[in-house]
């Protein structure tokens, strides 16, 4: 029987020469932005963010983001915020760009970490490793969902944000953008049952947030003004009905329309926007 068992021993100990080693811990405190994948986290060294003043078309969203930035970073009280709204029109960017900035100034004060697709509801194993962590976060979640899945999301999140027994740690906030109007949408046209069961639980969820910054359409004046925005550091014009017909092609009028077409101007002039 000792020789079996110095058998197995003999072949658990291979086994596990032969294991990959477990991943390091994440160091939060190293890198600006973190991708959490549902189990631990990718770090992102160097996050894509615009400068602040290459957004256009959004001036009072962000004062408003960049503000409850910098006092999430000061660690001054600071809301979780809900940007809504049409597509295109710089939420994503918005985050990304104002979490950047305050960077800028305080660079180890603030991290974002965007929460991966499906990595939802592992939002409180997230919290509870970053609780003890001598940071400020902002945690990102990125089109949030309304299908038939959106909805189970749409519940877990805001039972996260109600609070509960075990309470938040103030340096972490979130930061979730939809397209959905509906979210904030108060009147009830429907008259299916169902219909208003769901808008009540995103005005439910949409309650739960201290700052709720809308993005609308833009309007032509308002394309223009955002593609001139673009263009002009680069020296370069643009014909408004060329830029028009490309916003026609594109099937909306939006700062993401905008640049697009800013890239492809400064692409012809041999230009990197």
């Amino acid at each position: 029987m000792a020789e079996g068992g110095d058998a197995l021993d003999r072949i658990a100990a291979a086994l596990e020469r032969l294991a990959p080693p477990p991943p390091p811990p994440t160091d939060w405190l190293a890198h600006p932005a973190y991708v959490w994948g549902g189990t631990r986290a990718q770090a992102v060294p160097e996050p894509d963010a615009l400068p602040l003043d290459a957004l256009h078309g959004i001036d009072a969203q962000k004062v408003a983001l960049r503000n409850n930035c910098a006092r999430l970073a000061s660690g001054a009280a600071a809301h979780d915020v809900l940007l809504w709204g049409a597509r295109g029109m710089g939420k994503s960017a918005l985050v990304r760009a104002c979490v950047a900035d305050v960077q800028r100034e305080s660079p180890r004060a603030l991290a974002l970490v965007q929460l991966a697709p499906g990595s939802l509801p592992t939002i409180p194993a997230l919290i509870a490793e970053l609780a003890g962590v001598d940071r400020a976060f902002l945690l990102f979640i990125d089109d949030l969902g309304f299908g038939a899945d959106g909805r189970a999301e749409m519940l877990a999140l805001r039972s996260l944000l109600d609070g509960g027994v075990d309470p938040r740690p103030a340096q972490i906030r979130l930061a979730v953008t939809a397209n959905r109007r509906a979210i904030v949408e108060r009147e009830d046209t429907s008259g299916a049952l169902h219909e208003r069961d769901e808008r009540d639980d995103a005005l439910a969820l949409a309650d739960r947030f201290g700052l709720t910054l809308g993005f609308h359409p833009a309007d032509k004046d308002t394309y223009l003004a955002i593609l001139a925005g673009y263009l002009a550091p680069l020296g370069l014009g643009f014909d408004p009905e060329e830029a028009m017909a490309f916003a026609i092609q594109r099937g909306n009028r939006s700062g993401r329309t905008a640049l697009q077409f800013a890239t492809e101007l400064a692409g012809r002039a041999g230009l990197r926007l």
